[in-house]
């Protein structure tokens, strides 16, 4: 950092000014809010007498504990309950709870209704990865990582890559969404899954729909793949971005994959493999605690999730430590392919472009994303040409009595696990959901560090460069309504008593031990 750099930082902090949309308090730089995300969240950066980066903190403020909310509630109104944990995922969290629902009440679906569940949520993978690329974190690279605020946002990207581009992204998104209801009820919040099926059919008419926005779909999807490789893999500056030291952690990969290793959204086992890319384990939803365990931080409420045969060792990572990462980098590098045949030739583009498997770039997430949606498309397609997916029956009455059961899917953000436990009426006495973001909370933890002292350190401060460290999370796509699930002992707390011109007139901080600052 320059001389000048320092000198206005320090006055910054001397003045308690906001610049750049970041506060300067001290040898302290605090991000509040973060953007482009589901959820609230802040970093807090702390800087030495150098002005290097010294800490790291990406600190979510929030509690919505609905494992609380679903105690004493009937096991069969859970896929209604965790649709309203986000109005993001909220397909996700019912497919999730549905297959629960399956396993708490030991009946297996008709054919036909298991595959209109993947159908739908076919449908719902490739809405989810759109809106991610064109709005949320697309526009860091389609319009540039340090172009003006006003500018990275799917306006931004309209301006890039045309009207006509524009009015395609949101159409097919609309499109979508429309079919989710059809047959779900609801875009947001569906209604269609049901222990041992779905409440709807799937009629003639419904599927010719289907197969006419499918179609479409594939073709969006490759559109989209030919944007990101047009406007992002040919400019080397983003290359060397995405490969770049400061986005780049060796971890354990976590997903969903079928009895030949390929990606699956909707079913099949959880495979681990190691940084190397050797496989450590696969399991069944069922075993999952005999592999995951959630460490706590005073600092969050998002629990830390990490792996149990390997061990938190804290916030490193490598081959000792127990810290893995989900979302779509994870599920490609714990897949030997996709099942579908474009998606499987950009699967194989992508390896060889970045030096093999597996990745360890987080911006990598944004390419792989890309890669998922022309999978989750094509996979829409089959589907939807499938004769038996009009079969009228969709449901095998269940005549168990409950007691505990598991589900899993892979939601757009990683893998996502429910788990009840019910009385013999059916009662939930017991909830536990671990869902993708708390899978990848270390790991995003860790990226924020890591990029605040890649990007910030030695440099003058700059907006962009701010917005370059809020890439690291944004790469994860995060969920922190779903994932915040931790209640530690006192949350860290910043009150600042202003006057009307905004002047700071009074500032009362409390720490995460509970002690109180008067400065």
């Amino acid at each position: 950092m320059t001389q000048e750099g320092q000198q206005a930082v320090q006055r910054a902090w001397r003045e308690g000014a906001i610049r750049a949309g970041a506060e300067y308090v001290r040898r302290r730089i605090t991000i509040d809010p973060i953007t482009r995300l589901e959820g609230h969240g802040k970093i807090d950066i702390f800087l030495d007498e150098q002005g290097q980066v010294e800490r790291a903190y990406f600190q979510v403020p929030e509690l919505r504990g609905f494992e609380k909310f679903a105690e004493g509630r009937p096991a069969e109104e859970m896929p209604q309950i965790t649709s309203r944990i986000c109005g993001v995922c909220p397909t996700a969290h019912h497919m999730a709870s549905t297959k629960t629902l399956d396993a708490l009440y030991q009946v297996t679906p008709p054919p036909a209704a298991r595959k209109i569940r993947e159908l739908v949520y076919s449908t719902f993978m490739t809405e989810d990865h759109a809106l991610h690329f064109y709005f949320l974190g697309g526009p860091d690279f389609v319009v540039g990582p340090t172009a003006p605020a006003a500018e990275r946002n799917v306006l931004g990207v309209i301006a890039r890559v045309g009207l006509e581009a524009g009015q395609k992204v949101i159409a097919m998104r609309r499109r979508l969404r429309e079919l989710i209801a059809l047959v779900g009820g609801k875009a947001v919040h569906p209604v269609l899954g049901l222990p041992g099926g779905v409440a709807k059919r799937l009629s003639p008419e419904d599927q010719a729909r289907f197969q006419e926005v499918a179609r479409d779909a594939v073709e969006f999807a490759r559109f989209t793949l030919g944007l990101f490789q047009d406007v992002i893999l040919k400019n080397p500056e983003y290359v060397d971005l995405i490969r770049g030291d400061a986005f780049t952690h060796r971890t354990y990969y976590m997903g969903l994959v079928d009895e030949r290793n390929r990606v699956n959204f909707y079913d099949g086992r959880v495979r681990v493999v190691s940084p190397e890319g050797k496989e450590l384990t696969t399991f069944a939803a069922a075993d999952y605690l005999d592999h995951v365990a959630e460490h706590v931080e005073p600092w969050s409420y998002v629990k830390f999730c990490y792996l149990k045969p390997v061990g938190w060792k804290g916030f490193v990572d490598g081959p000792e430590s127990g810290i893995y990462c989900v979302a779509p980098l994870a599920r490609l590098n714990v897949a030997d392919g996709m099942a579908t045949p474009l998606a499987q030739e950009a699967y194989e583009q992508f390896y060889a472009t970045l030096g093999g498997k597996p990745v360890h770039h987080t911006l990598a997430n944004h390419w792989a994303r890309v890669i998922e949606l022309l999978y989750a498309a094509e996979r829409m397609q089959e589907l939807a040409n499938d004769p038996e997916i009009v079969d009228p029956e969709v449901r095998t009455l269940p005549t168990a009595t409950p007691r505990a059961g598991v589900g899993v899917v892979e939601a757009p953000r990683g893998t996502l696990f429910h788990h009840y436990e019910t009385d013999e009426r059916g009662v939930i006495q017991r909830a536990n959901l671990i869902v993708a973001t708390q899978n990848n909370a270390a790991r995003i933890a860790m990226s924020v560090e890591k990029a605040a002292k890649g990007v910030l350190s030695g440099r003058e401060l700059s907006e962009g460069l701010l917005n370059m460290v809020e890439m690291a999370f944004r790469a994860y796509d995060p969920c922190h309504a779903c994932a915040t699930h931790s209640l530690p002992g006192s949350m860290p707390l910043l009150l600042r008593l202003r006057d009307r011109q905004g002047n700071v007139l009074a500032l009362l901080r409390r720490d995460h031990d509970g002690s109180l600052h008067r400065e």
